[in-house]
């Protein structure tokens, strides 16, 4: 499947640049699902987004400035709103500029310290995630960079409990337990659920985030997969401590997505240091990078084409999500080399 190739793609919300980015005053130039885009701040501090192509000489708005609120087109200084329309022509004599000098505009708003924008109609909300919104956790930003891999095989690898004893041998993945002890999986209309019990084991920087001593444990997890690339991983540890990893794959092209990352702890600085937690899921993202560069990024949801096992179920539950999407929108699946209907797809 080809992200870029399917329109229903555009219909949803997408962590695009950090808040923190656009408050330096400077515009921010973004690449979403292969569309160009240019964001910055309104004059009432909102963030704004627009195609970044001028319509006037197609220049690069991205190169431009920010002047009370609008961008401004570093070629020959027209100025844009947050809707996209031009409201300044220095060239104009009587200050008159006809309505079709505009640049596409897209839905664009903040959460969870990120702007969000959705390039069409949207279809859903912004994933709900509450613990970002409960003062009994506080949030913390991991990760901001862009992926080889398509964000699909990142939401499938999230809900894979087979491949921590292989791939997080440096972290807590334990050979003890190359599968999980428990598995429920359950549908939503937003996506799925999984609960699950994974033996895991801690090496120093985890049993000091964790104010515990033990070697080997029990990670008790909350995982929702919110359609189409943004997973909640709700980690619950014996001595109460939550840690909450939220991630979204935010697609640029059918290559490369950009992993958009935070966690929500129910402690302190005090007990933890930030930096410490970044410090080991950082460690723990190295790892799954690793691999997830090296797969094909055009993965097919039909499951004739790759092998499965047991423990696959919630990312064939996440193919067969999608491709009910598509067929919900009239899409057929596109691909590298050929567009395959849902009736030609392999549930087996």
């Amino acid at each position: 499947m080809l992200v870029t190739k399917q329109p229903v793609f555009q219909r949803f919300w997408y962590p695009v640049v950090p808040m923190q980015q656009l408050r330096e005053g400077k515009p921010q130039a973004f690449e979403l699902l292969g569309q160009s885009l240019v964001l910055w701040l309104d004059e009432q501090g909102n963030p704004a987004a627009v195609r970044d192509r001028c319509c006037h000489r197609t220049a690069k708005l991205s190169l431009g400035k920010v002047d009370q609120g609008n961008i401004v087109c570093p070629y020959h200084g027209w100025e844009f709103n947050q809707a996209g329309a031009c409201v300044h022509m220095p060239q104009s004599q009587n200050g008159a500029i006809s309505p079709s000098y505009k640049v596409p505009a897209y839905h664009c708003t903040e959460r969870y310290g990120y702007a969000w924008v959705c390039l069409g109609e949207p279809l859903t909300d912004i994933p709900l995630i509450p613990e970002a919104i409960d003062g009994a956790y506080r949030l913390i930003h991991e990760f901001y960079e862009p992926w080889n891999c398509a964000g699909l095989r990142v939401m499938e690898n999230e809900l894979d409990l087979a491949h921590p004893t292989f791939v997080h041998t440096q972290t807590f993945g334990s050979e003890e337990h190359p599968t999980p002890d428990q598995l429920e999986i359950t549908e939503t209309t937003t996506g799925i659920k999984v609960k699950a019990l994974l033996g895991v084991v801690n090496p120093e920087l985890q049993q000091q985030n964790l104010k515990m001593d033990d070697g080997i444990t029990y990670r008790t997890l909350d995982m929702d997969w919110l359609m189409p690339f943004t997973i909640r991983l709700r980690i619950n540890y014996p001595n109460g401590l939550v840690h909450i990893v939220v991630n979204t794959m935010t697609p640029i092209d059918d290559r490369t997505s950009q992993m958009v990352q935070f966690c929500l702890r129910n402690d302190t600085e005090a007990d933890t240091k930030a930096s410490d937690v970044i410090a080991f899921d950082r460690a723990v993202t190295l790892e799954d990078k690793r691999i997830l560069e090296s797969t094909d990024y055009d993965v097919p949801l039909n499951l004739s084409l790759e092998q499965h096992m047991p423990t696959d179920k919630p990312g064939i539950l996440i193919r067969k999500k999608i491709l009910a999407l598509l067929k919900a929108h009239g899409e057929v699946e596109q691909t590298q080399h050929v567009s395959r209907s849902v009736e030609e797809l392999v549930y087996s």
